[in-house]
């Protein structure tokens, strides 16, 4: 049976913020924030958060979600959710929503499975927004996104992209890091090799253009919380006081 599965990557260690996928608020884990949003999604079959460190295994059974454990040799989420999917055949689209990512829309990660599952030209499908703050385009992390008339994406890049040689034509779109697989899609990107783009930008989407997948986008109307840092912390707790 063909199902859909929410898979969440999650590790302990944080160059910026140690821990962060257990770091409670209002009484619940940041974990368990992701799940509870993932469980809202309709159009998902299975939720599983797919993890390295037991601290997050034994946490996310405590409040009854489904967790995993993975090798700790992985460099990237996408690597862990491979090995999760692997033992699931009867996985055949998947989201790769992130563990700090406490406020995705349900309906948007809605959205993300829709493209992936409807679209056959899709390998992937993901999100993006509307940036008009100038220090929102210059800053490096958070990646800009460009796409063409159809909606498949032609590039991410950490600088400001398009350049506005002639202005108020193009609008600037951030991108949102939630993405969905294909299986088939998944498992041949997580095989190839680092490719020169993806070197040069530190971003693994663009081993998936440098070798000819498409990229679905859809524009969504919501600023994403992500919690990096103390202060994303900080902005979390004030929304949800």
């Amino acid at each position: 049976m063909s199902k859909t599965a929410i898979i969440i990557p999650a590790r302990y260690g944080s160059s910026r913020l140690e821990g962060k996928p257990l770091i409670e608020v209002n009484d619940k884990p940041i974990i368990q924030w992701v799940y509870e949003k993932a469980q809202q999604a309709q159009l998902a079959d299975m939720i599983i958060v797919a993890t390295d460190d037991k601290r997050i295994f034994d946490a996310v059974k405590s409040f009854g979600g489904e967790v995993e454990m993975t090798s700790t040799e992985h460099k990237c989420g996408s690597d862990r959710i491979r090995e999760v999917v692997e033992r699931h055949p009867e996985i055949s689209y998947i989201v790769n929503l992130q563990g700090d990512e406490p406020m995705i829309k349900p309906e948007s990660v809605n959205a993300v499975i829709n493209n992936v599952k409807n679209d056959a030209n899709a390998d992937i499908s993901t999100l993006v927004r509307v940036i008009d703050d100038e220090d929102d385009i210059k800053n490096p992390n958070l990646v800009k996104c460009v796409f063409d008339i159809n909606g498949y994406a032609l590039y991410f890049s950490r600088s400001p992209i398009p350049y506005n040689r002639n202005t108020g034509i193009s609008k600037t779109y951030g991108h949102i890091g939630i993405y969905g697989y294909k299986r088939e899609a998944l498992l041949r990107m997580t095989a190839l090799n680092q490719t020169p783009l993806e070197k040069t930008e530190s971003l693994e989407q663009l081993r998936a253009i440098e070798n000819g997948m498409k990229i679905k986008v859809t524009v969504v109307d919501f600023v994403p919380v992500g919690i990096d840092t103390l202060e994303d912390l900080a902005k979390f707790k004030s929304l949800v006081s």
